[in-house]
This record gives structure tokens, sequence and C-alpha cells, in this order.
């Protein structure tokens, strides 16, 4: 049974008519393949022949009239030809060889020392090597497409972690661009130092990272919450760098630790109504006795007391009244608001104690109106709250620093309340909106929980970053009027 023969398609590039029979004759000798061989002249014909991709390879003659086979080299290379090229030479010439290597070419042959068995031979080594390139670069493609239209930030670092290559991704997210980021580490870009010194730790101890959580700062100076993994393969040189994964978790943390927020307060709430509601039935029982007391004639110390008593029961329910409204949400009746009025109300709330603290203050607002859907009489017990828990926070000695501004994007207006105070300890700012934390000597706790009630009646979110002796910014963002 016959095996049917590979046809080849070989394009035999020279302007010498006897070269080219010559050439064409040692390639008819070959057995293994079954030749279809044309000629090409003609620069300009050649390389019309090479755009219509009809040939598997190609034997370029070095002499072309006034052009030379480097020629047709480079222009076959800008054409994105892939076919194998060989280049065909009178006399050998190592210069020529090296430049038409590096320019791309398969091959180089000495015309006096062809013959059958050596065109076979490059004609089988060129198909193979070619036909490795094609998928190589094939995969290069496919994974160079899967790296550019990634939703998640992409790169490729130095073993310094200096990033080399990015995807759009990565951008995007750091708020670089690809020849920024070639100038930067990506420990420039981690915002806690502590996270720093443990990502370092971690590749020199097992030289790759795997879903390591951690703040990213970006060139807008936000910060955003990723996790990363590192691998460390080799290039093609031997050299160890790393491919790394970003995926921006800065919503689903925010949505965890509002859904925590908002199971707390419930539970929270449970309990308080179920206090008020044992608590009220015997204050109830006493406000009654008391009445009765007071409308019968009684000596003037004993109605002394009895005044004592009715103030007092008179406070605990109002404490019970203040109670349940942190503990619920709120029932708001929202109105179109221009947030540059609302702050500068709660400022003005808030001026006797900042002059009192000392405290110098800025406020930025951006040149346009800000508008919000809101509840401007609750908005601003939830803003002088904040504001004065600044205050609070910072010395009295005239060094306290209190900035107030309002951001604007096309999605949120955000207003940001910034200090340098003291600062909250790491363990307590999970609990600083919880009703009856407080670190202060005297305060009940209630004054930020009312706060988070309030601005989640208004669909706001609220960040809180702090550095102990450092200070605090509270960041609240609301969804723009439409």
């Amino acid at each position: 049974m016959s095996v049917e023969k590979p046809v080849v398609r070989v394009l035999i590039v020279d302007d010498d008519e006897d070269d080219f029979f010559i050439t064409s004759e040692y390639l008819k000798q070959i057995l293994d393949y079954s030749m279809s061989i044309d000629w090409a002249y003609k620069f300009a014909d050649a390389i019309e022949k090479v755009k219509n991709r009809e040939y598997l390879i190609y034997f370029v003659d070095y002499r072309l009239g006034a052009k030379t086979g480097l020629d047709f080299l480079k222009e076959a290379v800008k054409l994105g030809c892939e076919e194998p090229i060989v280049l065909l030479t009178g006399k050998g010439n190592r210069e020529i060889d090296i430049e038409a290597m590096q320019i791309g070419a398969t091959d180089y042959l000495v015309k006096t020392d062809l013959n059958a068995d050596k065109l076979e031979r490059c004609i089988r080594y060129s198909l193979e090597r070619t036909s490795y390139l094609k998928a190589l670069r094939a995969n290069e493609r496919k994974y160079r497409s899967m790296f550019e239209l990634s939703k998640d930030a992409v790169f490729i670092a130095e073993r310094s972690l200096v990033f080399r290559d990015i995807n759009v991704a990565t951008s995007d997210l750091l708020g670089y661009t690809k020849e920024e980021l070639q100038k930067l580490t990506l420990y420039d870009l981690v915002a806690d130092e502590t996270n720093k010194d443990l990502l370092e730790k971690l590749l020199y101890e097992e030289d790759e990272v795997n879903d390591f959580e951690f703040e990213v700062q970006t060139k807008a100076g936000d910060k955003k919450i990723c996790i990363l993994s590192l691998t460390s393969p080799l290039d093609a040189t031997g050299r160890i760098y790393y491919q790394g994964l970003m995926h921006d978790i800065t919503n689903l943390r925010r949505a965890e630790k509002a859904n925590l927020m908002m199971e707390k307060l419930g539970a929270t709430g449970r309990l308080v109504r179920t206090l008020a509601h044992e608590v009220r039935n015997p204050l109830n029982n006493i406000n009654m006795s008391v009445e009765q007391l007071v409308s019968d004639t009684m000596p003037d110390d004993s109605s002394l007391f009895l005044d004592i008593i009715q103030r007092n029961s008179k406070r605990i329910g109002d404490l019970i009244t203040e109670l349940l409204d942190s503990s619920r949400p709120s029932e708001l009746v929202f109105e179109k608001c221009l947030l540059q009025t609302i702050l500068d109300e709660s400022i003005a709330d808030a001026l006797d104690r900042i002059t009192l603290q000392r405290i110098n203050m800025k406020v930025r607002y951006p040149d346009g109106e800000c508008f919000i859907m809101g509840n401007k009489e609750k908005l601003k017990i939830a803003f002088v709250n904040i504001i004065i828990n600044s205050v609070e926070a910072m010395s009295s000695d005239g060094k306290g620093e209190l900035e107030i501004a309002i951001e604007c994007s096309s999605t949120y207006h955000q207003v940001i309340v910034k200090d340098n105070g003291v600062g909250i300890p790491e363990e307590n700012l999970s609990r600083l909106f919880e009703p009856y934390f407080t670190s202060k000597r005297n305060g009940m706790g209630l004054g930020l929980a009312a706060t988070l009630n309030i601005l989640q009646s208004h669909k706001a979110q609220i960040d809180v970053t702090s550095v102990v002796n450092t200070g605090t910014t509270f960041t609240i963002s609301f969804p723009v009027y439409e």
C-alpha cells in the first residue's frame, strides 16, 4: 500500500534563471516529498506571493538586483510571514549569515555546496521548526489574550518585584500607567509596613505566595484590599521571575463588614426592646403610684422625695426611648439636599467645641454642587457626632488638625473627616459602631451607633481607617442624586 507523500509548495526567489533550474533540479530529487516549485525573479512579485501565503518554504538568493535577500527577509517579517525562509548565496559570508539569522532566516546555504540530501535535511528541519514555532506563537497569542482580557490584575515582575509587564486590569486597579509601574516594585504599593515585611518573609522562605490578603495603596491614595498570589517559574535564560495575580476584594470586605454590623445591630435591638418592655412595666407602676401620692395631701419633706422619684422616672423613660431609637432603623422623610449646606450647618453646631479645643480646621469643597437624597436634620446629627468624636480625639494644645472635605464623582459623593488625634487601636475598629461600646470615661457608646443607623437609612457606606498616635479618617459615601 503506497503512502501519499506530503506536498511541499516551494518558491525560489532568484534573478538568475540558471541558478533557479539547478536548485529546482536538486529539489525534484527529494523522494520524501511531492515538490511543487515556483519561481519569482522580481523582488516585488516575490513579496506579493508572500502576502498571499501560498508557499510552505522560500529559498531566496542573496543577490536580487538592486535589492538583497536581507531586504526580502525584512519585508517578509514586516508582513508577518511565519513560513521558513532559507537564504542562498554564491559564497559563504559569516557576517551575512549572522545578520540573516538575527532578522529571521531559518537557514543559510552556499549554492556551491547544495545537493539533494542537504536540501532535504534543510526542508525537514525548517518545516519541523516552523511547525513548533507556529504552535508556540499560537499559545503565546492565546495566553496573551487571556492576560490582557482578565478582569483581575495579572502581572510579571522581576525577582525584586519590579513590575516588568502588566495587563490593563492592573493599571485600572492601581491607577498607574504601565510605564509608571515599571519604575515601581510591588513593595512600594503595600500600604502596611507589617504586611510588607510578611510578604518579603514569605518570598524568602517559600519563593511563592498563595492567597495573601493585604491592602494596596493606589496612585490616588486610596486603599484597596486584595488577594495576592505569586509563583516563580524560570524564563528562557534560567532567570527567576514572578507571575502575579491580584484580586480586588474591597467591596466584598465592605459588604461583609456591613452585614456583620447589621447582625450586631439586630441582635442588640432585640435585646434593647426586651429590656425596655421589662423595665417600662414596673416603671409605669411607679409613675402611677407617685401620681396617686402627689394628689393626696403630703408633708413638704415627702413631696420633695416624690419630686425626685418623678424626675428620675422620667429620665429612665427618656433613656429607654433613646435606646430604642438607636437600635432600630430610622423611618425618615427624604428630599433633595445640598451636601455642602448640611456640612456647613453641622460644622456650625460643633464650632464651639472646635474653638474651645483650639483645633485648626480646614474645609475643602468641590466647585460643583453635590446633591443627595436625604433627611437634613438627621444627617446633621450624624455629621456632628463624627466631628465631635474627631475633636475629642485630639489634644487642646493648638496642634490638633481637623480636615473636612467633600469629593464628588459620577456615582458617589464622599464626605471625609480626618483628624490627627490619638487614633483607634486595631482591636477597637471593628466595634466602633456597636451600641454601648465606648472608650470614653463618661460615654454611653450610643453616638456612633445612632450615626451608623442614620447613614444606613440613607444607603450610605462608611469606612474608618486609623493609625494609633497618628489619626483617624472617616469616609462616608452617598449615592449621587439623579
